[in-house]
């Protein structure tokens, strides 16, 4: 992954509007019978729609079998896929709807403590370098099924036990699902990922950007579904070419008729904007494993066109019969702002008939742009300015959840703004996206103190109540993990539950390009409706490409959104007992080559915790030639150590594997890890 020009970019109209078929004229009137068509419209002639096949599907061994990831596949550090900027055109405007103070769970706001709930689990996920990305940021992302977690970074991925928290399997590389499967998906495996549970389905669905040519842009989605409702079992694979642009910020959603995608697509340069671009995936095929193909209605619609993203199924009821998918769009524009509500009627036997029109225009509340021309805004206790962090406060966050109850449908998002000086988060709810009319139900921008709290993510369970996680920082705290909620029963437009640390960092970032996160993930236990699961990132110290990620899990309300059925007698359970306090080592890189002059050479020894150990570990290495001498900073270690072994120029040539023990705990524990020096005679 190349970090891609950061220059800004110019403004491209390339939205046409072709009005030749009378299918379009009657769309065009259905359509503006709901509301009218506004500058993020996007024309629904079925001649300007493009479609094409998965080059090539087949079946993966079971994920539990694939071969782990190989440490010579490791990159050196660098800035993730860049994030391009998305022109900035809005208008600022008062914020009308800030909640600025803290609720409790009456009426009042003040400052009290708060009566949302503490986590039910909270453990860590994958931490840097994911696996082999050796990038920032992670991209944090996860999603959970009825016994498993699986969670997703840049570049790798990790399944947990959800009911222990204790890993399943992994962390291995995302690029690993496609071993032998050939082309970009193998071998050009490039981030962006997101992993989805399809709770219609039970599977797993596993989604990362590839580019096809090594310098060239990214223009292929590799999406691979599982084949059972085991994220370590098999996986049906498949891999897309999209086009020849450069197609970046992919974001899936699960709908009873396709897999949807939207994508930011950009020149294959990367430096103009040409517009969001959707794509429905065909899943009927996907979950069969067989041949799939994509339908994209219209390409990229234009440069003065804001990002949008696809609204995912969330709970038991299904949309109404027929109904298309659903787009929401930034209201970023600079006249009438607003969620521009797409509705996309995909037709995978006849994709000339599929269409993509502009549904409603509900006007958003007036607010300011957040750090607009610069990425390096949000402080962070212990840096300075150069190392703020990226608002990326241009397009909606991760996920657009949506939800049936009968009597109305609901989508939740949210998004990043400048509230009096500092970030919050502008959450929303629309209510009857496909059916209409589109209405605003209620709006806020969360911003109850001199907090800064920006990368939410936004969800709703089964009785309608509504919870948010996002980042937390200051110039006088580093970057912690938090959530906020809201009853369904408290006064529209408040979190009336206020707000709980899911885990504060410890540490603030530094020299990764300003970037964080991308997204963060908060989604709804399909088991009980009710459990909210949220991943994000954080610090454990002041470091550069070190970042941690954190899996919590918690409830808004203790009760059940559905009847529970009568428990059948059932004998009882054998306790599993708790693991013993313990760690394992390793050692990055595996091998380090030096010349005959000798030198130094680098290498990272990592502490995984186990069963809750939390000791410093004491290193020693054995096993070096003569000559050669090794030191740890810091020794004894928490998370890591580097490990500097210096070589002299009269070490003979050869590889020499040495030994790397580690001691703590109490009682002790002593584990060991190994690595390679070579030393030849080039100069």
């Amino acid at each position: 992954m190349k970090k891609c020009s950061n220059s800004r970019f110019n403004r491209r109209f390339l939205l046409g509007f072709v009005l030749f078929s009378a299918g379009f004229v009657l769309a065009l009137i259905s359509l503006t019978a709901n509301s009218p068509l506004s500058a993020q419209s996007p024309s629904g002639a079925a001649n300007g729609n493009k479609s094409g096949s998965s080059y090539r599907n087949d079946v993966s061994p079971p994920l539990r079998a694939m071969p782990p990831w190989s440490e010579a596949d490791r990159k050196e550090e660098h800035e993730a896929n860049e994030n391009p900027k998305i022109p900035h055109r809005h208008k600022d405007e008062a914020d009308p709807v800030v909640q600025n103070r803290h609720a409790t769970n009456s009426s009042t706001l003040n400052m009290v403590a708060p009566n949302v709930a503490a986590t039910l689990n909270n453990f860590d996920g994958i931490p840097f370098p994911g696996v082999g990305c050796n990038c920032a940021p992670p991209d944090t992302n996860g999603a959970v099924g009825k016994t498993q977690y699986v969670q997703i970074v840049n570049e790798g991925y990790q399944v947990f036990d959800k009911a222990t928290g204790n890993s399943v399997l992994g962390p291995n590389s995302i690029s690993s699902i496609w071993t032998g499967f050939g082309g970009a998906c193998e071998t050009g495996g490039n981030g962006d990922p997101v992993i989805l549970y399809d709770h219609l389905a039970d599977r797993w669905v596993v989604t990362q950007f590839a580019k096809a040519t090594s310098n060239g842009p990214i223009t292929d989605e590799c999406v691979a579904v599982s084949v059972t409702a085991d994220a370590t079992g098999s996986y049906y694979r498949y891999g897309f070419h999209l086009g020849s642009n450069f197609y970046d910020y992919p974001h899936l959603s699960v709908w009873p008729d396709g897999y949807y995608m939207s994508m930011n697509v950009f020149n294959s340069t990367g430096t103009s904007y040409l517009g969001p671009q959707a794509f429905a995936f065909d899943r009927s095929r996907m979950i069969a494993g067989l041949p799939a193909t994509f339908v994209s209605p219209v390409g990229p619609l234009g440069g003065s066109v804001d990002p949008f993203l696809p609204a995912d199924l969330d709970g038991p009821t299904l949309p109404p019969g027929g109904a298309p998918a659903t787009f929401v769009g930034f209201p970023g524009q600079s006249i009438n702002p607003n969620y521009t509500t797409y509705h996309f009627h995909v037709d995978f036997a006849t994709p000339a008939n599929a269409t993509f029109t502009t549904f409603a225009n509900p006007p958003a509340a007036g607010y300011t742009s957040l750090c607009p021309t610069t990425r390096a805004c949000v402080p962070q206790a212990g840096v300075t300015s150069s190392s703020y962090l990226d608002g990326i406060g241009d397009r909606l966050m991760f996920r657009l959840a949506y939800r049936n109850f009968g009597d109305h449908e609901s989508v939740v998002g949210n998004y990043t703004v400048n509230a009096s000086g500092v970030a919050g988060v502008r959450w929303f709810e629309l209510r009857n996206v496909t059916s209409g009319p589109v209405a605003i139900y209620q709006e806020s921008t969360y911003r109850p103190d001199s907090i800064w709290r920006w990368m939410g993510s936004a969800a709703m369970d089964g009785q309608g109540n509504i919870a948010i996680g996002f980042s937390a920082s200051s110039s006088g705290i580093q970057p912690q993990i938090r959530y906020a909620a809201r009853l369904a029963s408290d006064p529209l437009n408040t979190l009336g539950q206020g707000e709980a640390h899911l885990y504060d960092g410890t540490g603030s970032q530094s020299g990764t390009g300003n970037r964080w996160g991308d997204y963060s993930a908060l989604v709804v236990d399909p088991v009980d409706d009710a459990t909210f699961w949220y991943t994000n990132e954080y610090y454990a110290n002041n470091a550069s490409f070190n970042w941690r990620t954190r899996i919590g899990s918690f409830k808004v309300a203790s009760a059940s959104p559905t009847p529970t059925p009568t428990p059948t007698p059932t004998p009882t359970p054998t306790p599993t007992p708790t693991p013993a306090p313990d760690f394992a080592l390793a050692i990055t890189p595996s091998s380090v080559t030096l010349h005959r002059g000798g030198g130094t050479a680098s290498y990272t020894v990592t502490i995984t915790p186990a069963g809750n150990f939390n000791s410093s570990v004491t290193f020693s290495i054995s096993g070096l030639p003569s000559g050669a001498s090794g030191t740890f900073s810091p020794n004894p270690a928490i998370q890591s150590s580097a490990l500097q072994v210096t070589v002299a120029s009269s070490v003979p040539k050869g590889t020499y594997t040495f030994t790397v023990t580690g001691t703590g705990g109490s009682p002790a524990k002593t584990h060991t890890a190994t690595a390679k020096l070579v030393k030849n005679q080039k100069p």
